[in-house]
């Protein structure tokens, strides 16, 4: 690997305890040593490519993502095994075909028999779209790995350890802004470190419940991942609050699934009730359904930063349009733009 502070090439033996051993500084990230095969200098180049060159922030979780993408294509099975298992089940088999002993010819064709199971698991993709490292794991080791040796997360990644805090209304009353519902904290928070909320008077909220206690009162819009549980939030939000205007912005199914570049990703098999309500939906294909139903999903992280924040700002702009009669007096006249009240 290459050093990322002298950038010389390093064999295994000199680099013992990820300190280099010619320039003899420390480094975070070994490939030989985690299960994603990271370096440093891999980990800034995705985040600088994440972040546009520093245009928009990202998170962990995202950084997560663009990180598994390789390990999500592959499958876990490995084929060191079915190579080993086939060498000594010839062996063996071999030996007993030229003894008397029955066993050892049966025991080298069983081998080989699991042998050929290898290569049938590893053609049918068998362990694909599960991550080398789940993201709380990714936390909890080459982030916490890096922090240990740089101190703070790389540059451009921003802490998303809690969710967006609402901004308290003036005078404590409720305005008309817009109340985005969204699960994933990672994605909370990049919108809201991307000027999000303050540029469109946004008010996050994490769950369904949370939307009643936020002190915005208008159109309430769903972010969500495209699995079976993200698919059915839009859903529970109008159950819940039937008297709002409720607007699902996605990420829909059919913008993702089969597309190359989106990598789904594999979890677990939804709940019996979650299947029967999204086929009640009549919103998908049975082939959907079935895909969805072995857990498969796309997740928001999935989405490039840039790409997520331009597609949920036009919603909201969409959004702010429909409700605002002003706005929507404008639209249908053929005005872009429109002054705001009081100027």
């Amino acid at each position: 690997m290459i050093c990322p502070h002298c950038e010389k090439s390093l064999l295994r033996k000199e680099r013992p305890g990820n300190v280099c051993g010619k320039c003899g500084r420390r480094y975070a990230l070994d490939p030989k040593t985690n299960p994603l095969k990271l370096n440093d200098l891999r980990v800034r180049r995705v985040v600088l490519k994440l972040g546009q060159d520093g245009q928009v922030p990202c998170t962990p979780g995202q950084l997560w993502y663009a990180l598994s993408r390789k390990s999500l294509r592959e499958t876990q099975v490995d084929m060191g095994c079915a190579v080993a298992l086939t060498f000594v089940g010839v062996v063996v088999g071999g030996m007993g075909l030229g003894s008397d002993v029955v066993g050892v010819a049966v025991g080298g064709g069983l081998l080989l028999l699991a042998a050929i199971g290898f290569v049938v698991a590893r053609l049918a993709g068998m362990g694909r779209g599960r991550p080398a490292l789940t993201r709380q794991a990714f936390r909890s080791g080459p982030l916490k790995e890096w922090k240990s040796v740089y101190g703070a997360l790389p540059d451009g990644v921003i802490d998303d350890s809690g969710f967006p805090t609402p901004r308290p209304s003036d005078g404590g009353a409720a305005t008309d802004g817009i109340v985005l519902v969204c699960p994933d904290r990672s994605i909370a928070v990049f919108l809201d470190a991307a000027g999000l909320t303050s540029r469109y008077g946004v008010t996050l909220v994490a769950k369904p419940a949370d939307v009643a206690a936020a002190p915005a009162q208008g159109p309430v819009l769903v972010l969500h991942d495209a699995d079976a549980p993200g698919l059915l939030l839009a859903h529970q939000v109008r159950a819940a609050h039937p008297e709002r205007r409720v607007v699902d912005i996605g990420l829909p199914l059919a913008a993702v699934r089969g597309v190359a570049r989106a990598v789904p990703v594999r979890g677990d098999v939804p709940k019996v009730r979650d299947m029967e309500l999204l086929e009640e939906s009549r919103e998908f294909s049975p082939a959907q359904l079935k895909w969805l139903g072995k857990g498969w999903g796309f997740p928001l992280v999935g989405v490039p930063p840039a790409k997520l924040l331009a597609v949920v700002s036009r919603a909201v702009e969409r959004a702010r349009a429909t409700d605002d009669p002003v706005r929507r007096r404008a639209a249908s006249v053929g005005f872009l733009t429109w002054p705001e009240e009081g100027r």
